[in-house]
């Protein structure tokens, strides 16, 4: 028997900002056993008071036509689009990488930092605070190069992703 692969999708949702709604979505993916990889949400058009919401989970692609459905039937949802499947799109993260180091630690974190085009936003004698913007998989590789230089804390905002071109959700 052929075992299908889960995939990982970027799915975006546009609903009314108002109280409850991320509850709902949220109990949609506990309630049926749905993993959430990433989940941002913000306002996107305070004039029509809407948020946008981007989810990103993995499934087999049953699942995920699953996922869509039933969000698509949750109300105040205006629109879910598979960013994945819908052609290319941008998808970007931030993270807040704080090491804690000194003598040559500290000059290799500022080098590697310079070579993923990461800012110092916070410096003391004997830590730094590192912003860097960018895909999952050099956020990643950052975070990985600055665990033996001495990472003591992470903190990231999940994805914010867009189409590209004149395709909008």
């Amino acid at each position: 028997m052929t075992q299908i692969a889960d995939r990982t999708h970027t799915i975006s949702v546009l609903v009314d900002n108002e109280s409850g709604v991320l509850a709902r979505v949220i109990g949609l993916f506990s309630g049926r056993g749905y993993n959430i990889d990433s989940l941002t949400v913000a306002v996107v058009d305070k004039v029509n008071q809407r948020s946008r919401i981007n989810v990103v989970t993995s499934g087999t692609e049953m699942v995920i036509e699953q996922i869509k459905a039933q969000l698509d039937r949750l109300v105040p949802v205006y629109r879910v689009s598979d960013l994945t499947t819908q052609g290319p799109h941008v998808a970007r993260e931030m993270a807040l990488v704080k090491v804690v180091s000194t003598g040559e630690d500290r000059l290799e974190a500022l080098r590697i930092a310079e070579a993923f085009r990461a800012r110092v936003v916070d410096t003391t004698t004997g830590s730094f605070v590192f912003e860097l913007t960018g895909a999952i998989d050099k956020i990643d590789a950052f975070v990985e190069l600055m665990r033996p230089l001495g990472l003591a804390e992470l903190s990231r905002t999940g994805i914010a992703a867009i189409a590209r071109g004149a395709v909008t959700i």
